[in-house]
């Protein structure tokens, strides 16, 4: 009973602020004050939101809150509305805190937080609520492309709140997407993407991804895998011989390829005539034996598939032989002078293999008897041309006078002494 007639007496007390804040309201309106002061919220449909209305002074005076309809969701910390998925977190003279569990669609709105004063104040808190879209959906307008081919794909992402981004990525490359935008009778979004492209062979196996950008969602794609068929590449390798190809040997050529799908066909041909009759084909190997060069020529691999074929030449140049030239045996020996020279005996190492002949460098001896020879050649011309410019010179002591006789005999009779010293005439040789 106790409780009854509180629960009674709470409520006539609500209902009696009630009616003085509407008469007061009617009054004067309320006013917005930063001493009342609350925030904006952002919450995911399904999730809970919290709102807080705070007072920086507060005299005493009541605070409520109420809804975007203006009906009173707490008033204190009673709860008047029979919503249940409000429930009190906190009240006190400064603030009063309301939390709203499984968000949805139809809690958006501003809601008001009332403090009764004179004239009343008021804050106002935004719930914004954020639906994300479904699964995107990606569709491609061919399952299996062609090299060369134009193809286009389309990624949906549906029913969000706001409209979400689309993004396109073909492996590690962005490509730009064409967006379409359409506001459905829920106040719902759904966006379709359009990506057009050009495939070659080396999309073969990429994958084509569709990213989608929501605040209510992280990590949100979907992606495809490209198939493409392209025609075959084919490529000749020279398996023998490693060099040059010479008359009388073997050529062995492998024909390598690869296409999607895998080449059925691998053929051999001589360009502008026909393979020797001898060649073995074996599969993608050719090989002719005993080259010779009318085998000359151009020499073509062809490999094809559905989507088409690819060929590879390679052209045969057949070289002659080689060959084996004997040594030449000519020798010229210019004798200048005979010289024996004779060797000291020279005592072998048993170990290096006795009775092994000796070799003489008939060469190295001939070069340095040469040198000698020369060298003496040398000194004899040399001695010669000094002894030609320094001949001998005779003194004779004559008589003084007999320059000037006129005859030999005068020159005798005139000169100084006679003959009486003719004894001790002396010769010098210089």
């Amino acid at each position: 009973m106790a409780n009854a007639r509180s629960g009674s007496l709470a409520t006539i007390l609500f209902l009696f602020m009630s009616s003085a804040a509407l008469h007061k309201g009617a009054a004067q309106d309320p006013v917005v004050s930063q001493n009342l002061v609350t925030d904006n919220v952002t919450v995911v449909e399904g999730e809970m939101a919290i709102i807080s209305c705070r007072v920086k002074n507060n005299d005493d005076s009541v605070i409520q809150l109420l809804n975007p309809n203006r009906q009173t969701i707490y008033f204190r910390d009673m709860r008047p509305l029979k919503d249940s998925r409000f429930q009190l977190v906190n009240f006190s003279d400064n603030e009063l805190r309301v939390s709203l569990s499984n968000v949805s669609l139809s809690d958006e709105g501003r809601y008001v937080c009332q403090l009764y004063t004179d004239p009343p104040q008021e804050a106002y808190a935004e719930i914004t609520v954020l639906i994300p879209p479904g699964n995107p959906i990606i569709e491609a307008r061919d399952e299996v492309l062609s090299e060369g081919n134009e193809t286009e794909m389309t990624c949906t992402a549906m029913s969000s709140k706001p409209a979400a981004i689309i993004r396109w990525m073909k492996g590690d490359k962005e490509l730009p997407g064409k967006p379409k935008v359409e506001l459905t009778y829920d106040k719902m979004y759904t966006v379709t993407s359009r990506l057009t492209f050009t495939v070659s062979k080396e999309d073969d196996g990429v994958p084509v991804a569709c990213i989608v950008d929501h605040p209510a969602v992280k990590d949100f794609q979907a992606q495809k895998y490209l198939e493409v068929q392209y025609k075959p590449e084919v490529k000749i390798v020279v398996e023998f011989p490693q060099g040059l190809t010479r008359e009388g040997e073997n050529l062995e050529l492998s024909c390598k390829f690869r296409g999607k799908p895998e080449p059925q066909r691998v053929n051999w041909l001589k360009v502008d005539d026909d393979v020797p009759s001898h060649a073995v084909i074996t599969g993608a190997d050719l090989y002719i034996e005993n080259l010779n060069k009318s085998y000359n020529g151009t020499y073509r691999c062809v490999a094809s598939n559905s989507i088409g074929e690819a060929y590879d030449d390679y052209t045969l140049y057949v070289y002659d032989a080689p060959t084996t030239t004997p040594k030449s045996t000519t020798a010229t020996t210019t004798t200048i002078i005979t010289t024996t020279i004779s060797y000291p005996e020279i005592n072998q190492d048993s170990r290096a293999g006795e009775g092994a002949p000796r070799t003489v460098d008939h060469a190295v001896i001939g070069g340095v008897v040469a040198v000698v020879v020369f060298a003496m050649l040398c000194l004899l011309i040399v001695l010669g041309r000094y002894f030609a410019r320094h001949k001998g010179t005779y003194f004779t002591h004559e008589a003084k006078g007999a320059d000037d006789a006129a005859d030999a005999d005068t020159a005798i009779i005139n000169a100084e002494g006679g003959h009486t010293n003719s004894d001790e005439k002396k010769e010098y040789y210089i």
